[in-house]
């Protein structure tokens, strides 16, 4: 479908629907988490990882699955970068937004904190690889264990062990640097 999408099939514009709303929940999940003071909007979000999936003509997706693990690192890539360019000193890091109201002040801390789980969960992925699928899909996805266990094709106590493994792993590591 996607490479009728790409040269210009009306008729796949239902598949395209489809998947934008499932992309557009997946986000709107995922923004919703973010700290106080984000710019980026889901939509935004979407159409970006939307172009750097069917951006490249080269890619080939094999199922349902391989493509919205693509999505999950598109979107968690896009998000790295973002506050990659937010602490950059010509990008204004050493200035602090701040709001009207002093108890929702945005800091930077956020961005380190994101910065820091992307590292481990890098290290993790070398060591784990599903393990940090399911952490790339729950947590820059924004899915839920039945919907990672349905898309992996594995049970829903293994999501969820994955996932209780994957935040002690990634909580150690990132402690320790």
């Amino acid at each position: 479908m996607l490479d009728a999408i790409r040269k210009g099939d009306t008729s796949a514009a239902a598949f395209l629907d489809l998947v934008y709303d499932e992309l557009r929940h997946l986000a709107a999940g995922k923004m919703a988490r973010e700290a106080p003071g984000q710019t980026l909007q889901a939509t935004a979000l979407v159409h970006e990882a939307w172009l750097r999936l069917i951006g490249d003509e080269n890619r080939r997706f094999e199922n349902r699955t391989h493509f919205f693990a693509a999505a999950a690192e598109a979107m968690r890539r896009i998000l790295i970068e973002r506050a990659r360019r937010r602490r950059a000193v010509r990008h204004g890091s050493e200035y602090e937004r701040v709001t009207l109201q002093e108890e929702m002040l945005a800091g930077h801390d956020d961005d380190e904190q994101l910065l820091a789980l992307n590292d481990a969960l890098e290290k993790l992925e070398l060591k784990y690889p599903m393990q940090a699928q399911v952490v790339k899909l729950r947590y820059f996805a924004g899915m839920s264990n039945e919907e990672i266990a349905e898309l992996l094709g594995v049970s829903l106590s293994t999501v969820k062990n994955y996932w209780v493994f994957s935040k002690a792993w990634l909580f150690r590591e990132i402690k320790a640097s």
